[in-house]
């Protein structure tokens, strides 16, 4: 909606004392002694500060009032009328972040409203769920709200006498300013205007296109736009240790929303309350954004992290007026992209300031000395991209070339990129530079990916992009790759050349992967040889895995630097190719530095930049000794099941046949049941990986798997969901399966855990069973929230389902996809706001059960007139007078309540529409004698062993028609002669109950079991 529109259904003069009130009012005079010097916003607010006299809720009623009367103009509503309390409070929490800018009046006068309107947006917290129509109906009305205020403060008396104070104080301080500029820097001439607009205008062409190296498919494109295909990746700062601080698990065993923190994944049977977030340590930013805070920044990166890519970015952001967000403090810039491989490739010294462009193949020519005016002015960007790039024995003459310029020229942004081992810590830190590093892409960032890349590839490529998403997030070995923009591209890539088909096995997508880092990747790119190695596929691949096959033996995943170069030592003079170089220790460094496969995450240390890539080597390695004692020997190890399942790929046919027999063996030997089902579950699942394997083997394998899949009580799902994801390849599809298997495939699957558990188990969200969907609805709070809700909750069947809320997040999730449940079971972990934002569900809602009042009193929260039942853990805050407003309440259930007031008694005595109760024995023992609750037909005591109620229930509820007793555990006793007074009751009981006085009861009393 228009700010205009907005204007015609609100009448200035009548909403602009209304907006007057967020103002307080001001004196005469310029405001130039005293604290009045300089006026900051907090203190122009009248609901901040000492002449506060709005509170919050005022500016939300206040934010109420411009929502409703917008709403109610003429034409239809601007966004969606149950959106309308969210959008209240959006923009309430807009309003009052007027009073947190760090500014004044002048200052926000000086910005305009629109961008006053970005601002205000940007201190509030941002909207969650709203539907686009609310969206753009919030930034209209903000804006509007921020012309008015605007109009407001140049009204102030005081504002016109300091507008004209600093007008002539910025004047003077201009002039001196331009004085001092004009004295350092001599004014470009026209052919330095000129060429700079050619200059820019080349760069932005030149780098405006993003080149993934390697990938040689038929259906894939060289080149991208890079403002289709760049995603601007997380760069940390590590609290301790910097860049040698070891990075953290690609996929690791916490759920993560897009834009949100992580959670620990809880016991299974843990509360949804104990879900707990999980805060990361380490400070991160958007990587483009580093030089917006640091000048100089030196940032380390993996191999395939988008290090290059980021300096394209930042290039073409510099050379084009169409900057994304965030990126206009590159505004003026002048970027000189050094790619430093390129620089020294024949052995030439670092270029002068003067040569930049012509070393760096740039075939414009300068006028002279315009790099030296570009860069003593302050005016220069300068990206020097790869001291990994350059030989080792240059990289300190690198440095010094390095501080020659940064002492030449001050004020110019610097950027020096690096993989992680290249260069040792701190080592460009006494020279003013942050050190960054790169993170690995999260589960959002991936997905990010994918779709920019299949919008980048044209039409042809949008119907492989949602099966490819599906693939990451349910094939585990797909998704352990793609965790930075190199992997993520070639496994786009590969999908795409396949027509929508990655490899079924993992070896052909590894060993795609392998051909990538160890040789093409760096040939294609001209790299020369750092090292004076140069090594073919093959050979590194032979001296690699003997380091995987070590750390996977010696289960770890680290190992000493020096044992890991004496194993390439010894290896060297056996495979000719690496031998003809003569200096292992040199072949060692060039794997470790080169290959893109090893990194050095701690000082002294080695590991697999993917334990994936260990894992395939090892097995590798294992296949090739046959050492397939080894492998059985480890079956039962979850470490090993991937080795495993890559072992039967790279094995041939009768070596294959071998494995899975030795597998089933040590299934069959197995001391318990869950390494007997973990076995038979490894051997399964490698079935897939096996280029050949005889009918009998497979049959043989399949047959003991369907004894065990799927499980036949809880116990044994759970057990078998320990096994891990690999489990969820096993599992039948519904069709066809009884409703108890059905409830024990869906309990399997729910206790992995795993988000590639959710689309099996999105599969029986309309099944008709009710135990199921309940299943389906409690295991929400083990996976990611939006996620299930979107695959699961949006599409499960409602009929007879009480909805399980645990956090606001569940909340949020619920009314955004616009659910309206008629039962409810809310937990202790919604807050306040997680409870208000249910607040408009609870018109429809039948049945509420909730596990604590606490802060959320039943005056606040049940609102319901249509509410049939309410199950609740303690009395109401406010009493349950407080429930009387319920007409249609017709069940009570207090599940855990100690103990009621006299009060407390008296008030459900009130409740004249509750006709069922259900009570523990021991409060019902405290109530008050002359206590009647003639309303009361149907009766549930939970009892004790000890407790002996009867007498009370006869004399409290006269008018009861049945009553049901449950006993805890052990056995008990009741005596019914305490009922004889009762009339028509049917009484029912549970196991563990012996009844005694029975010839006491009227026959119309009858007793069942």
């Amino acid at each position: 909606m228009d700010p205009a529109l907005i204007g015609t259904r609100l009448a200035s003069g009548a909403i602009g004392p209304l907006l007057r009130k967020l103002l307080v009012k001001d004196g005469p005079g310029a405001g130039l002694t005293g604290a009045g010097r300089r006026i900051r916003l907090s203190r122009l607010v009248s609901f901040r500060g000492e002449q506060r006299t709005l509170t919050d809720k005022d500016v939300r009623t206040l934010a109420a009032t411009l929502v409703g009367r917008a709403r109610t103009g003429p034409g239809e509503s601007p966004f969606p009328a149950d959106e309308t309390e969210a959008v209240t409070d959006t923009l309430a929490a807009t309003l009052l972040a007027l009073g947190d800018l760090d500014m004044d009046d002048v200052q926000a006068v000086r910005l305009g409203h629109r961008d006053l309107a970005r601002r205000l947006r940007a201190a509030a917290p941002p909207p969650d769920g709203l539907s686009t129509d609310s969206a753009l109906f919030l930034d209209s009305l903000t804006e509007w709200a921020c012309l008015h205020i605007l109009e407001f403060f140049t009204q102030r008396s005081t504002f016109v006498g300091r507008t004209l104070v600093e007008q002539s104080r910025g004047q003077s301080e201009l002039i001196g300013k331009l004085d001092a500029l004009l004295t350092r820097t001599p004014r470009p001439d026209g052919r330095d205007a000129e060429f700079e607009r050619r200059y820019l205008a080349h760069l932005a062409k030149k780098h405006g296109r993003l080149t993934i190296y390697g990938v040689d498919l038929h259906h894939t494109p060289d080149e991208w736009p890079l403002d289709m295909a760049y995603l601007s990746l997380e760069a940390t700062a590590e609290p301790t240790g910097g860049p040698w601080s070891t990075a953290p698990e690609a996929m690791g065993t916490t759920n993560a929303g897009p834009g949100g923190p992580a959670f620990a994944v809880p016991d299974e049977d843990a509360p949804p309350e104990l879900i707990v977030p999980v805060h990361r340590a380490a400070d991160s930013l958007r990587a483009d954004l580093a030089l917006a805070r640091h000048d100089r920044v030196l940032l380390r990166g993996l191999a395939g992290s988008g290090k290059t890519t980021l300096v394209q970015w930042l290039t073409v952001s510099a050379a084009t007026e169409r900057r994304a967000e965030g990126m206009a403090y590159l505004r003026g810039r002048i970027p000189f992209v050094l790619p430093l491989r390129t620089l020294t490739r024949h052995g030439e010294r670092l270029p002068s300031p003067d040569r930049f462009l012509s070393a760096a193949g740039c075939p414009l020519t300068p006028p002279e000395g315009w790099t030296d005016r570009v860069l003593a002015a302050g005016r220069g960007l300068i990206l020097v991209d790869g001291i990994d790039e350059i030989p080792e024995a240059e990289r300190e003459r690198a440095r010094r070339w390095l501080r020659d310029l940064l002492t030449a020229y001050d004020g110019n942004r610097w950027l020096v990129t690096s993989r992680p081992t290249a260069v040792r810590d701190d080592w460009l830190t006494t020279d003013g530079f942050t050190e960054l590093t790169l993170s690995p892409m999260s589960r959002a960032e991936v997905t990010t990916f994918v779709q920019r890349w299949h919008q980048a590839a044209g039409p042809d490529a949008h119907p492989y992009e949602r099966p490819l998403l599906e693939a990451l997030r349910t094939t585990e070995h797909v998704a352990q790759l793609a965790t930075n923009p190199l992997m993520c591209g070639l496994v786009c890539a590969l999908h795409r050349d396949r027509r929508g088909f990655l490899p079924r096995g993992r070896k052909a997508l590894y060993e795609a992967a392998l051909a990538m880092l160890l040789s093409r990747r760096d040939r294609e790119r001209d790299m020369g040889t750092p090292y004076v190695i140069e090594l073919g596929e093959a050979p590194q691949i032979q001296l690699i895995q003997r380091l995987a096959y070590w750390l996977t033996l010696n289960g770890r995943t680290q190992m000493d630097r020096s044992h890991a170069e004496s194993i390439v030592r010894s290896a060297v003079p056996a495979v000719p190719e690496a031998a003809a170089f003569g200096d292992p220790g040199a072949v060692f460094t060039h794997l470790l530095h080169r290959s893109g496969l090893l990194r050095e995450p701690t000082p002294g240390t080695v590991d697999f930049v993917h334990r994936t890539f260990q894992d395939h080597l090892a097995a590798k390695a294992l296949v090739d000794e046959w050492h397939i004692g080894v492998l059985v020997q480890h079956a039962a190890d979850d470490q090993w099941e991937d080795v495993i399942r890559m072992a039967v790929g790279h094995a041939r046919p009768r070596e294959c046949a071998e494995i899975l027999a030795e597998l089933l063996k040590a299934a069959d030997a197995a001391e318990d049941r869950r390494g007997r089902l973990r076995v038979l579950v490894v051997a399964a699942t490698a079935l897939e990986q096996a280029t050949e394997v005889s009918p009998e083997i497979r049959q043989r394998i399949l047959a003991r798997t369907a004894e065990v899949i799927p499980p036949r009580h809880p116990a044994e799902a759970r057990e078998l969901a320990s096994v891990g994801r690999a489990v969820l390849d096993l599992l039948p599809e519904p069709h066809g399966l009884g409703d108890h298997e059905a409830q024990m495939a869906v309990v399997t699957a729910s206790h992995v855990g795993a988000d590639a558990a959710l689309p099996y188990l999105a599969r029986f969200a309309d099944h008709p069973d009710l135990l199921i969907r309940s299943q389906l609805m409690w295991a929400w709070h083990r996976y990611d929230t939006h996620a299930y809700a979107d695959e699961i909750i949006a599409r499960i069947d409602q009929t007879g389902l009480q909805f399980t809320l645990g956090s606001d997040e569940q909340a949020d999730a619920l009314v955004r996809l616009g659910l309206r449940p008629a039962a409810l079971d809310l937990r202790p972990g919604l807050s306040d706001r997680g409870t208000a934002t249910l607040a408009p569900l609870l018109a429809e809602v039948r049945d509420l059960n909730v596990s604590a009042w606490d802060a959320w009193a039943a005056a606040t929260f049940v609102r319901s007139d249509r509410l049939n039942m309410l199950v609740a853990s303690v009395a109401p805050t406010e009493g349950f007078g407080s429930l009387a407003r319920l007409p249609d309440l017709r069940v009570l259930v207090l599940r855990q309540a100690a103990s009621l007031t006299t009060r407390d008694w008296h008030d459900m005595a009130g409740l004249g529409s509750v006709r069922t109760l259900h009570v523990r024995s021991a409060v019902l023992r405290d109530a008050p004698d002359a206590l009647r609750l003639p309303q009361v037909e149907r009766l549930t005591l939970y009892l004790a062993p000890t407790d002996a109620p009867l007498t009370k229930v006869a004399q409290v509820f006269p008018g009861l028609r049945r009553l049901s007793l449950r006993q805890g555990p052990g056995d008990g006793e009741q005596n019914l002669a305490p009922l004889a007074g009762l009339g028509h009751l049917r009484l029912v009981s549970g196991p563990g109950l012996r009844f005694t006085g029975t010839e006491h009861l009227r026959p119309t009393v009858g007793v069942r079991t």
